[in-house]
């Protein structure tokens, strides 16, 4: 499918420093039946807003804008809802002392959108990377924590980069790969063929994301090489050496530099947190384990007619897989060595819930289905939502799957779900010019794109349009209609604002951006301060529009707001 950008200048935040009011919207335009809200910011609320055709300077629409209060060095916002205006084409709106830059409302502004971020998904490839057309991490890896294989090799190359570090797990991976499986089987139609199975440039009769889809379960085939052995990690943080290109990392983890990394075999068990002797606070294997079941389950059917022997082998897969997780209940998180910095995942009967609901969409046996409804009885909803904080990735996936697939078999308790974690963060979001109330932990654009996902989901299962203008106003917030006028996608729409300086090697190697991408986004200000090693040095502050307690930098020594993440990037293929 053509990739529909318009080229648009810089916007909001590049307007000339006397202007007393900026407008943020959302830079890839508006589908002319969505809701279309903008947001002023500046000295003084406006009364009224217009909306003008970019062409003929002519007014097409005017309304009263709703004031909103004042926001961080903000004394006035407003929201600008033009909603009613549907005629597609390209427009401005304009207040007493602003004017946003010309965007477009059209059918066809998303078209493409879904295959453009596979573009970092196939940067994040480890073992062969197009990108970079080397190789890297050949030697993966070395078994620890195996109660007879440790030091043993495994083969495990392969997968996708984690984030801008070269670590690797199977929980955003497995993930990962649900997400782009999901949004495949939802809208086949949305992604074209414009590149081969290794990633390079070029047609070979396969969708794109199938492709990306089979790359993540070759490596998540790996990481299972027997009945019962699952590794859940590989590598750790003594990664963390300084920015490289893959192909000539250097770190050690005992076997010299530039050697083959640690495997971390699931023990169900606690394992190690940090240099001081302390361990993290896994209690099982179920988190894990089910994430297996639920991508293998769901991945079997998606590549059954491009790459049928893998299928029918991690179609086996998946029954081990859950018989793992119903032997071995709880979480498992991951272990680090150097600093305290771990996935702190605590929950877990949301993985077994996805797990039984797509062993009975494999199997059709109804033993499953009903092991899944009482799985999610044990967590209606997922507790990031309406909560004001969390511990990094404490509660994930960051939206049940197993919960929209129940509702969308008329389970209305199920339905009542959904509705109840939306509802929460609603209430958060009143008042806010953003109509934004998603905490701002570490990665809160991941929570942000789930969040979306919830929304559409639950408006397509029952037809309810309460909750239409915040799925909107996540949607724009991801694509600049936020209080930095960023789009937190890099390069999407090409022309717009978006980070330039992401955390990642290829800006430091002046090899492109990390085109595709989408950044973890804003933070509390308290979690930017408590963080080690970041710094705003030599990037794009934006002081003047830090809205309070929420900080965003384009820097790329900005590792907590600033770094594009390979799970969070493969949730955007469904609601884009």
């Amino acid at each position: 499918m053509k990739l529909f950008l318009l080229a648009f200048a810089a916007v909001a935040a590049m307007l000339p420093a006397h202007a007393e009011g900026w407008i943020r919207h959302n830079q890839l335009g508006y589908l002319p039946h969505a809701t279309k809200v903008a947001v002023y910011m500046g000295d003084t609320a406006p009364e009224s807003f217009q909306l003008i055709d970019a062409y003929t300077g002519k007014i097409v629409f005017e309304s009263a804008a709703k004031p909103t209060g004042p926001l961080g060095r903000m004394a006035a916002t407003a929201r600008l809802d033009f909603s009613p205006f549907q005629t597609p084409g390209a427009y401005k709106i304009r207040t007493a002392d602003a004017e946003s830059e010309t965007f477009p409302i059209g059918p066809q502004v998303y078209d493409g959108t879904a295959d453009f971020v596979l573009n970092y998904m196939r940067q994040q490839r480890c073992g062969y990377n197009p990108f970079l057309r080397d190789s890297c991490h050949t030697k993966d890896a070395i078994i620890i924590y195996h109660p007879t294989k440790t030091g043993q090799h495994l083969d495990v190359r392969g997968g996708w980069h984690d984030a801008s570090d070269c670590l690797q797990y199977v929980t955003t991976t497995a993930n990962a790969i649900y997400q782009m499986a999901y949004a495949y089987e939802r809208n086949p139609k949305a992604f074209g063929d414009a590149f081969r199975a290794d990633g390079t440039p070029g047609a070979n009769g396969i969708p794109d994301i199938v492709d990306e889809i089979r790359w993540g379960l070759d490596w998540l085939d790996r990481m299972n090489p027997e009945p019962g052995e699952f590794y859940n990690q590989l590598a750790d943080d003594r990664d963390h050496v300084g920015m490289r290109r893959p192909p000539e990392d250097q770190a050690d983890y005992g076997w010299g530099k530039g050697g083959a990394r640690p495997v971390y075999y699931c023990t169900g068990e606690p394992q190690q947190q940090g240099r001081h002797g302390g361990v993290n606070k896994t209690t099982g294997k179920a988190s894990i384990v089910g994430k297996y079941a639920s991508a293998f389950s769901i991945g079997s059917r998606v590549l059954a007619p491009y790459y049928p022997e893998l299928a029918a082998r991690i179609r086996e897969k998946a029954a081990d897989a859950w018989e793992t997780g119903l032997k071995y209940p709880g979480f498992h998180q991951t272990a680090s060595v150097v600093s305290p910095y771990i996935y702190e995942e605590t929950n877990w009967v949301d993985d077994m819930e996805l797990a039984g609901v797509e062993m009975y969409r494999l199997t059709g046996d109804r033993k499953f289905l009903l092991e899944a409804v009482e799985y999610g009885r044990q967590e209606p909803v997922t507790p990031w939502m309406g909560a004001d904080s969390a511990r990094h990735y404490q509660w994930y996936p960051f939206m049940n799957m197993g919960h929209a697939h129940l509702a969308a078999q008329g389970r209305e308790e199920f339905v009542r779900n959904l509705r109840s974690g939306i509802a929460r963060v609603w209430d958060r979001a009143q008042g806010s010019p953003f109509l934004f109330g998603v905490p701002g932990t570490w990665c809160s654009n991941n929570l942000t794109a789930a969040l979306l996902s919830q929304c559409i989901l639950y408006r397509q299962i029952t037809g309810d349009r309460t909750y239409e203008e915040m799925e909107g106003a996540l949607r724009d917030w991801l694509l600049g209609c936020n209080p930095w006028g960023v789009s937190m996608i890099v390069e999407l729409p090409k022309g717009g604002v978006y980070p330039t300086q992401p955390h990642s090697f290829i800006i430091n190697y002046k090899l492109g951006n990390t085109t595709g991408g989408l950044v973890d986004g804003p933070v509390y200000d308290t979690i930017f301060g408590s963080l080690l090693g970041v710094n705003t040095e030599g990037g794009i502050n934006y002081e003047r529009f830090q809205p309070g307690r929420l900080v965003y930098h384009d820097s790329t020594h900005d590792y907590s707001t600033n770094e594009p993440t390979m799970d969070g990037t493969a949730s955007l293929t469904f609601p884009l």
